[in-house]
C-alpha cells in the first residue's frame, strides 16, 4: 500500500531536529575538551619559551565552545527543520509529496 506525505509540521520538525542535533553536539563535546586539554598540556611544555596567556585563552576557547556545541546545534537544527519543513510543503503542494510503501 502506498501512502504520500503530503505535509510536515513545521514547528514538529522543528523540536525533532534540534532535539537529533544538540545529541549529535553531545558526541563531538568530548572531542573539543579534549582538544583544549592538549593545548593546555602543551603550553605547560613550551610554558618557559613566552606567556602562558594565549595558550590558556585558546584552551578556554576550545572548552567553551565544546560545551556551547550541543546547545549551537539544537538552536540550528530547530531552525533548519522549520525553514526544511516549510519548503518541503511548498514543494509537495506543487508536486505532490514523498510516496511511501507501508504494510
Amino acid at each position: 500500500m502506498k501512502r504520500r506525505i503530503k505535509r510536515i509540521a513545521p514547528l514538529q520538525a522543528g523540536k525533532m531536529l534540534g532535539v537529533l542535533y544538540a545529541c549529535l553536539g553531545l558526541i563531538f563535546l568530548p572531542f573539543f575538551a579534549l582538544a583544549g586539554l592538549a593545548g593546555a598540556f602543551a603550553q605547560q611544555a613550551h610554558q618557559a619559551q613566552g606567556s602562558a596567556a594565549p595558550a590558556a585563552i585558546a584552551t578556554g576557547v576550545m572548552i567553551g565552545f565544546g560545551i556551547m556545541m550541543p546547545i549551537i546545534y539544537g538552536v540550528m537544527g530547530f531552525v533548519f527543520g522549520v525553514i526544511g519543513a516549510a519548503i518541503y510543503n511548498l514543494i509537495a503542494s506543487w508536486i505532490g509529496g514523498i510516496e511511501v510503501e507501508v504494510e
